[in-house]
């Protein structure tokens, strides 16, 4: 059993060689892969760096939309089948190019302190960055059209900048 440090002992050194290691078979594992690399060095000591693929890609926005079904007028929730129609009526012809969808769960806490959980719906919408400006009044219509037509107080909106590579 290894015996207390005391505050005026200097600390042990560490071998670094796992950490030389691990950025050996990284570096690998991204050749053999065909991946470019980029080296990130996470020190001042060159054995700490780490092969990360380089960037790939063409500049796009990622707009995420978040839609309840619950109905704060105490009406009926949106069904799966309503939902879908309101994206083949509204937001299929307005990004033709694909989209993705995907259900889930989600909770907050509204005005009275009380948790609210309802099944909702992520739309991932993925454009070129350069049609961000004229595509943004799109998907706001898209928002207020769900807002009006399930009685909804908003819908989420989301957007983060990335590369995409097809």
């Amino acid at each position: 059993m290894p015996r207390p440090r005391t505050g005026t002992e200097p600390r042990p050194q560490r071998p670094r060689r796992r950490t030389a290691l691990t950025a050996a078979v990284a570096a690998c594992a991204a050749l053999a892969a065909g991946a470019p690399i980029a080296y990130a060095t996470l020190g001042d000591d060159a054995s700490t760096a780490v092969a990360v693929p380089a960037a790939r890609g063409t500049a796009y926005v990622e707009t995420r939309l978040f839609f309840g079904t619950e109905r704060p007028d105490g009406g009926p929730d949106v069904t799966g089948a309503q939902f879908r129609s309101f994206v083949d009526r509204e937001v299929t012809p307005r990004f033709p190019d694909g989209l993705t969808v995907q259900e889930g769960r989600g909770q907050w806490r509204d005005s009275h302190g009380v948790i609210e959980r309802e099944r909702s719906y992520e739309l991932i919408l993925l454009y070129p960055a350069a049609q961000a400006r004229p595509l943004d009044a799109r998907i706001e219509r898209i928002r207020t059209a769900y807002e009006k037509a399930y009685a909804q107080d908003s819908v989420t909106r989301l957007d983060g900048r990335t590369l995409a590579d097809f």
